[in-house]
């Protein structure tokens, strides 16, 4: 029997399961085989199957480690540096939510140029897995996602789900760096009853705004 500390190549595997098969073959093609020759050959393949599976299965374990660890190290390198660029990015929004809609000539240009620039720095995030977290109105609170600043009573959306996002958050690898700042429609709210956990969970009996940093 093989040493059980050596993880089979693939070519070994392919040789073993060529001999077991050959051997199969002969047996039934009645050629004398002795039967406990077969099935010490077939227990061997079987066994050097098993090793294969174990061995792919760790592999693939050490892969998804290996990417973990990377990931960790992208996000510790990057973070500080991106909550610093956190500030301008929420300048950048603000000043395009006050400039006039209707502006023109070198005031167009203006905002048309704050445009390029906000768009500009959301893609170098992106491309540096740095998303935006901005719920819309109706969407299910995540407290791992989201801080509620506020409750209001709303005709529009349910109970317990975003009523309005008042500052973008951001995540980077799949980790909060700053959670979206909302307002969170009350209960009672919409003409829709409650979600079941999200916001719900995370409030306290009395109070009406709420801090549920992640």
């Amino acid at each position: 029997m093989s040493d059980t500390n050596h993880n089979p190549t693939q070519a070994e595997l392919d040789a073993i399961e060529a001999e077991a098969d050959a051997l199969l073959d002969a047996a039934d093609a009645g050629a004398g085989v002795d039967p406990t020759v077969l099935d010490q050959v077939a227990a061997e393949r079987d066994e050097w199957k098993d090793r294969a599976l174990r061995v792919a299965a760790e592999m693939e374990n050490l892969k998804r480690r290996s990417e973990a660890q990377q990931n960790d190290a992208r996000a510790f390198a990057i973070q500080r540096f991106a909550k610093d660029l956190l500030p301008v990015a929420d300048s950048l929004q603000r000043a395009l939510q006050a400039a006039p809609k209707d502006s023109e000539g070198p005031a167009a240009a203006l905002v048309a140029g704050l445009e390029l620039v906000e768009k500009s720095l959301q893609g170098a995030f992106a491309s540096n897995n740095l998303k935006q977290v901005a719920p819309g109105p109706g969407e299910v609170f995540d407290p791992h996602l989201h801080q509620a600043m506020m409750e209001q009573p709303s005709e529009t959306v349910p109970g317990g789900t975003v009523l309005q996002t008042m500052q973008a958050g951001y995540e980077l690898f799949g980790r909060t760096i700053r959670p979206a700042m909302v307002v969170v429609a009350a209960k009672g709210s919409g003409a829709k009853a409650q979600p079941q956990g999200g916001y719900a969970q995370a409030s306290d009996a009395n109070g009406t705004a709420h801090d549920s940093k992640a």
